[in-house]
């Protein structure tokens, strides 16, 4: 028993020295500037018990930028069901303006919309646009397609409403980041199967794609988000669903599973070259290409996954935010660049 015991003691030791390997050559490929101490504490999310650590990890609201205002309101889904979402405009916004969807990250199964309350707030002052955030449900509790429905009747109220609120419907763009930025491709796929309403343009920041990431390499170690958290985070949004043979019956699901990218709005993808979603989106920006939809494809050096929220002051991080602000404008104003940067 002694033996068992310490042999087990040693596989544990060298399973940890495995792991400490492979977080030091991950930190070593980090920008410096980009290096925080939060990368040595990666999400960990193996099972459902471990999720509300996440959450209570992640759910914190931050505060607007000065001279924007939020506010929150309830919109009506078709089914009755009120969707939470927030709206927030800057003091000088035109009337009509262009508007931005933005839909929070957090694998799908994590986060609030008030967490984004910083990025957003910055949207609408720099962009003069109307920007509202959904507070979408979350799997397990509710996999799809219910955070993606949320989304949609945000959208439709959008367009809806587009005169009382202000805004051009020509002229609403969607956004979001990692799980976001996944929903936002979805959503995109989504309006263009229904015809309508309208999207002018998406922008994915660093976005969760393809099912099949979570599953290649269950044991690989990445910074902040990892392989393991991945595939519990997608198999907790599919729910039942058969990924690989089903698919087509579940449209929206999973965006890179989508065979037709052609006739969607143009977009703009932005992901580290050392993020655990690298591949998955430098894939669908290249896909969207070869389908005719305008697209910029921009891939941070040294930068892992959500480096803007943990380094947000360092110069790069600057630079990929006003990348992304910029991005917007041009995609707002209907001009569309293409590209890899």
């Amino acid at each position: 028993m002694r033996r068992i015991i310490t042999l087990g003691a040693l596989a544990g030791l060298l399973a940890v020295g495995v792991q400490l390997v492979r977080r030091r050559r991950a930190f070593a490929a980090v920008a410096p500037e980009l290096r925080n101490w939060q990368l040595l504490f990666p999400i960990g999310l193996a099972n459902e018990r471990m999720l509300p650590i996440g959450r209570r990890f992640l759910d914190r609201p931050t505060a607007c930028v000065a001279g924007v205002t939020s506010r929150e309101v309830e919109v009506t889904a078709p089914d009755g069901r009120r969707v939470r979402t927030l709206v927030y405009e800057g003091p000088a916004r035109p009337s009509p303006s262009g508007a931005v969807l933005w839909v929070h990250g957090g694998g799908y199964v994590m986060g609030i919309a008030d967490m984004s309350n910083d990025w957003c707030s910055r949207m609408a002052r720099e962009l003069g646009a109307l920007v509202v955030n959904v507070d979408y449900r979350l799997a397990p509790e509710h996999p799809f397609p219910a955070g993606l429905d949320d989304c949609y009747a945000v959208l439709e109220w959008l367009h809806r409403e587009a005169d009382a609120l202000g805004v051009d419907p020509a002229r609403i763009a969607i956004a979001g980041a990692s799980a976001g930025g996944g929903m936002a491709a979805a959503l995109a796929q989504m309006a263009h199967d229904r015809g309508g309403p309208g999207v002018c343009f998406q922008l994915l920041e660093y976005p969760m794609l393809d099912d099949r990431t979570g599953t290649a390499d269950p044991g690989a170690d990445t910074l902040v988000w990892t392989s393991r958290s991945n595939g519990y985070a997608w198999r907790a949004y599919l729910g039942g669903i058969d990924r690989a043979g089903r698919t087509a019956e579940q449209p929206w699901a999973v965006p890179a599973r989508r065979a037709d990218l052609a006739g969607l709005p143009p977009a703009w993808v932005g992901v580290g070259n050392i993020d655990l979603f690298h591949d998955e989106g430098v894939e669908y920006a290249r896909r969207l290409r070869e389908a005719g939809v305008p697209c910029e494809l921009h891939v941070e050096p040294g930068m892992y996954h959500a480096a803007d929220v943990l380094a947000p002051d360092s110069a790069a991080m600057r630079a990929f935010t006003a990348q992304m602000i910029e991005a917007l404008r041009t995609g707002l104003a209907g001009a569309h660049a293409t590209g890899v940067s």
